[in-house]
């Protein structure tokens, strides 16, 4: 590690006030059709890989790709809705085998990120609420009962490395399809979790954005909500894109990749999507904007983002048809998000 070029790389990533003319020009909607067509294919790809090759549910190759291709599909493009419906009955069947473990308050692996996500990939698919939906709502309700929020239970940056993603997960899981008998203990919970949100400070851009969401879907205060937002806006870089870490110091630099300072696809697109999504950013304002044009910009020929990961192995490798070797399960959640972010860009 070239302790010097790291520290240039901070200095190049580091946010700056930007000034927005009022007549600087957006993508075009032509441009966000053409990039949107271009990654939807790899998103399914990479899902079926996945499918064919393991038993478990992955949040970076199902859970985000599968949101961006329901979002898509929303908003009239063409996707492979037999494949759809196998990705949405491969996630049920995985929860449904767990059931009876749910129902006496036990997890899985991945605990509550992996159910949380798997239900919020349900639900923007229209999944009706069922007795295993039910199930992993209970297990919510009993998973870290004794705290005033859900704890990550593993570290796999960023995604799965912060108790606000999985506070928000959760959030989102009980109130998407948290049962009438359950309805009393939601919202005690609910209340519990919005004042360890509105105490807890985020320090990188995967807090920020899930802090916000968490934020609103625990149903905050608005002063609460927008406040969290300029937090989150205000880290937006010059070259309109989002970082996962803000600066680091040089003894965590031989830890990490040169580039987690520096903009990529999958902060950019969480930070899109979740401020479109909270009401805190139209997609005509001008950040919105700037990170649609870095999205634009960085997207590559075929069709992906490249994200590089930093989240140690643990898993035997294996390939699902999504490009960037090694990079690859990273590569599709951040894609995922990109387009998503695209989406939302799109005029109805």
């Amino acid at each position: 590690m070239n302790v010097a070029r790291w520290v240039l790389a901070i200095v190049a990533a580091t946010p700056v006030a930007c000034s927005f003319a009022a007549d600087e020009p957006a993508v075009t909607q032509d441009a966000l059709r053409s990039a949107i067509e271009k990654s939807l294919p790899l998103l399914m790809r990479g899902a079926v890989g996945h499918r064919e090759n393991r038993t478990c549910f992955a949040c970076h190759n199902q859970g985000v790709p599968i949101l961006a291709l329901t979002a898509a599909k929303q908003r009239g493009f063409r996707i492979d809705d037999d494949e759809l419906a196998k990705q949405l009955r491969f996630i049920s069947d995985f929860l449904g085998n767990n059931r009876d473990n749910y129902k006496a308050g036990k997890g899985q692996g991945g605990q509550a990120d992996t159910a949380g996500y798997a239900l919020f990939t349900l639900a923007a698919a229209g999944w009706k609420p069922d007795e295993t939906t039910a199930a992993v709502a209970e297990y919510l309700l009993l998973h870290h009962k004794d705290r005033d929020h859900w704890q990550n239970t593993s570290n796999r940056p960023p995604s799965e490395a912060t108790s606000f993603t999985t506070s928000y997960l959760a959030l989102h899981g009980l109130a998407t399809y948290g049962t009438v008998e359950q309805a009393e203990r939601i919202a005690a919970r609910r209340e519990q979790v919005r004042g360890w949100l509105a105490k807890t400070s985020a320090n990188d851009n995967e807090e920020r954005v899930f802090r916000l969401w968490g934020l609103k879907a625990a149903d905050a205060t608005a002063s609460e909500i927008e406040a969290a937002a300029k937090q989150l806006i205000a880290q937006q870089r010059d070259d309109g894109g989002w970082a996962q870490i803000d600066t680091v110091d040089t003894e965590t630099a031989s830890q990490l990749p040169e580039t987690a300072v520096l903009s990529d696809a999958y902060a950019t697109g969480t930070a899109l999507v979740v401020l479109h999504e909270v009401g805190a950013l139209q997609m005509s304002d001008p950040v919105y904007q700037r990170g649609v044009a870095y999205l634009q910009k960085t997207q590559q020929a075929d069709g992906s983002w490249h994200v590089v990961s930093r989240s140690k192995p643990f898993q035997t490798y294996f390939e699902t048809g999504f490009p960037h070797g090694k990079d690859q399960f990273i590569s599709a959640g951040g894609s995922g998000w990109a387009t998503w972010a695209l989406v939302l860009a799109l005029r109805d």
